[in-house]
């Protein structure tokens, strides 16, 4: 088994769609990582842990179509390819 740059790319792929299928009220609200969490004022720097927040919030908004068409891909190639 080689590692390549398709394998790479794979396991991006897996990787941003743990993040996009992380369903907050139900898991991440329990671990404390919930949207009420982690709201800090004006001025101030935010944490980690809201920065990750946003992170996690984006890709679930932004990545929601371009990864629809890359897992369609990536299946389609491992159909074909093995």
């Amino acid at each position: 088994m080689a590692f390549t740059l398709y394998s790479l790319l794979q396991a991006a792929l897996l990787f941003v769609n743990a993040i996009a299928v992380l369903y907050e009220e139900r898991f991440l609200s329990k671990i404390g990582w919930g949207a009420d969490q982690g709201i800090g004022g004006f001025g101030e720097e935010p944490e980690i842990k809201s920065q990750l927040m946003n992170l996690v919030r984006s890709v679930r908004t932004v990545m929601r179509v371009p990864l629809i068409m890359e897992n369609s891909i990536s299946i389609v190639l491992l159909l074909l390819f093995g």
